[in-house]
């Protein structure tokens, strides 16, 4: 059976410290992440956002609709895919964060029931911040490098 509900290592997200919001947050989960969540049956996306809010968007397609979310909302982190040359990368943090920080190594995800998979992502991960104090939080989590943001990219259409 394919999982596609995936638990981000609580070490990530207690490096980055306290949260008020997770929108995008399993049903079931072992550990919490922020003060508040919702979850696919809350439909996180139209719900109202409030404070500073992690997110470890659903990975593929729907991903963009939360970093855009994201960057109308300018205050949190969120975690994703280091694809670096994608659409959604230039729109959403290229274009729009303040900072994107690479983590070091390929972490392990968890199973919905706190089980660490034996197999790392995959891929590599990069946690993006928007909003200063975010920046400062990626800075201090020691994850990984971090890589301000100054000029940001300006679609030339």
């Amino acid at each position: 059976m394919l999982n596609d509900e995936w638990l981000t290592p609580p070490e990530i997200v207690r490096a980055c410290g306290e949260f008020d919001l997770d929108p995008c947050a399993p049903v079931v989960r072992p550990w919490d992440t922020a003060r508040r969540h919702f979850t696919v049956e809350d439909d996180g996306l139209t719900q109202p956002w409030a404070g500073r809010v992690w997110c470890n968007p659903p990975f593929g397609r729907e991903a963009i609709k939360w970093l855009r979310r994201m960057v109308k909302h300018g205050n949190g982190i969120a975690l994703i895919p280091a694809r670096t040359e994608t659409v959604m990368f230039y729109e959403t943090v290229w274009g729009a964060a303040d900072a994107v920080l690479f983590i070091q190594g390929r972490p392990h995800f968890h199973y919905v029931d706190g089980r660490r998979a034996a197999a790392n992502s995959g891929a590599p991960i990069c946690l993006v911040a928007y909003g200063l104090h975010n920046v400062a939080a990626l800075a201090e989590s020691k994850l990984g490098i971090v890589i301000p943001i100054i000029n940001k990219y300006k679609d030339a259409s």
